[in-house]
């Protein structure tokens, strides 16, 4: 029986090349837990059949590799990412575009996803050297393997969590299910099969460095964005509360008016480029994030 599927199953994945790895992990984790099921669901109402033959007729309830491939190709055109980029082009001058930064969603959600990466960032961290440590230090009694085995499955739990984050934020498809269903194993094949993914151990460096990176883009965006607006609110700082626009050291620096729509201009375009680099690190946090959690 297991041959049959994984052969349903490569076969499926054959006739989906080309599509986004995610789409195609999902697709093989969908087809294999509705005929594992469809299988188990004859089996026990019709005992005298063998498993082939359930087999054979649960693949053609659910239809051919290429057909499923089709449906996933067709389905997956209207559900894209809510911030995922268009394909079609828009018409707009260079300008447009860049001022457009202002008013384009993708820039506040890649914006927003650098200031949540701190709180993820550490709490990743802190869940991986934690349960790296109590897994290490039960696994000399008996009770370490289950307690090995249950962190190992949150791992694979948060990386489903992480990938709905950076879809939702960053634009970029990401596994909705996780990569097969091992219901059907035994308990001891079952874990040894968690130990040798190496999507688990891939997640798990990635959940590490995201605690360096969730800082980087934390500070970075903080500063660039108090900047911009420092450089906007100055003509209400300066003749509104009387309080010098530029303190460096013992020294204050007030700006001349003629000067001031310049400082205004800069913190306003300041701004516009702070929404550009966060558009551009969130496409590269998401091709990080699609090459560390997705299975290829």
């Amino acid at each position: 029986m297991s041959n049959g599927i994984d052969g349903y199953l490569e076969q499926l994945r054959r006739e989906m090349a080309g599509c986004d790895p995610a789409t195609v992990q999902d697709a093989a984790a969908d087809a294999e837990e509705y005929l594992r099921d469809g299988i188990d669901q004859i089996l026990a109402s019709q005992p005298q059949l063998e498993e082939s033959d359930a087999l054979e007729r649960v693949m053609g309830e659910y239809g051919s590799p290429a057909e499923v491939a089709a449906a996933y190709k067709a389905i997956e055109k209207h559900l894209a990412p809510p911030f995922a980029p268009s394909d079609k082009p828009n018409g707009r001058s260079a300008a447009a575009r860049f001022f457009g930064a202002f008013i384009d969603p993708r820039a506040y959600g890649a914006l927003f996803y650098m200031f949540f990466s701190l709180a993820t960032g550490i709490f990743y961290f802190t869940w991986v050297v934690s349960g790296v440590s109590i897994s290490l230090s039960f696994l000399i009694l008996i009770i370490g393997i289950p307690v090995l085995a249950l962190f190992m499955l949150s791992i694979r739990g948060l990386s489903l969590v992480e990938g709905r984050i950076v879809e939702g934020l960053l634009g970029v498809r990401m596994p909705r299910r996780p990569p097969s269903s091992e219901k059907h194993l035994k308990l001891w094949t079952r874990f040894v099969r968690l130990f040798t993914d190496r999507r688990i151990w891939f997640t798990m460096v990635y959940m590490i460095v995201q605690l360096p990176l969730g800082i980087f883009y934390f500070t970075l965006f903080v500063t660039a964005i108090a900047f911009g607006l420092a450089g906007i609110a100055s003509p209400v700082w300066q003749y509104g509360f009387g309080e010098p626009t530029v303190n460096i050291g013992n020294n204050s620096y007030f700006v001349p008016g003629w000067l001031m729509p310049v400082v205004v201009a800069v913190g306003v375009l300041w701004l516009l480029l702070t929404l550009h680099l966060a558009k551009l690190f969130g496409r590269l946090h998401g091709a990080f994030a699609k090459r560390m959690l997705v299975r290829f």
